[in-house]
């Protein structure tokens, strides 16, 4: 929870990494890293996931954060936790999952999209919420919740999050963005990533300054 607390405040952005493939992580990890960005996720449904989640474990350093994200199954808890990363990250708050990720000392990071399911994640161990999907949830909804839930509860909005549309979400009390294909797409010229990471990254560090 703290490792996840200092990384947000050093860099607010996880990089979702979908559709990566085992041969690609470590040039892109590394040019993300390069790029400031401290939190990488790989999601289960891109192509052989355990062994691309394996490969950023090894080329995640001290002060970065690695995980798995669409993480459904108490199963798939066990195998996420035997490829070395830290995180657990999930589109959905399921009690089971949360109390596995736990077990294997994860960061777990389950989905919420209304108050009820943002409680019963908290109430279930979770270390932080995944308001999703985004579009749905625009800043107006970040401060409701953040009313009502814990003050130290970390939110961070994943979905349709633009370099533009940060600085709204962040004076929301918005923690962190998890950012998708507006970032990165599978196949994509490291040069045109690089470019991509560095607009983000320009522009969380604006919001947070």
């Amino acid at each position: 929870m703290d490792s996840l607390r200092a990384a947000l405040k050093e860099m607010p952005i996880i990089a979702i990494l979908r559709g990566i493939k085992p041969e690609e992580v470590k040039d892109v990890a590394e040019v993300l890293i390069a790029a400031g960005i401290r939190i990488l996720e790989i999601p289960l449904n891109s192509p052989k996931p355990y062994k691309s989640l394996a490969n950023l474990a090894q080329v995640a350093g001290a002060g970065i954060l690695s995980g798995a994200g669409t993480v459904l199954t108490v199963e798939e808890v066990k195998a996420v936790a035997e490829t070395g990363v830290n995180m657990c990250i999930s589109p959905n708050t399921n009690g089971a999952v949360i109390a596995a990720a736990k077990r294997e000392r994860l960061i777990c990071l389950p989905g919420a999209a209304t108050p009820s399911e943002a409680f019963v994640a908290l109430h279930a161990g979770a270390d932080g919420l995944k308001m999703f999907p985004g579009e749905s949830l625009p800043p107006v909804v970040v401060k409701a919740w953040r009313a009502v839930v814990p003050p130290q509860t970390l939110l961070i909005p994943v979905g349709g999050i633009t370099p533009e549309g940060m600085a709204a979400y962040r004076a929301a009390s918005a923690d962190g963005f998890g950012i998708g294909s507006a970032l990165y797409k599978p196949g994509m010229d490291l040069e045109e990533l690089k470019l991509r990471a560095q607009t983000f990254v320009t522009a969380a560090r604006a919001v947070v300054a």
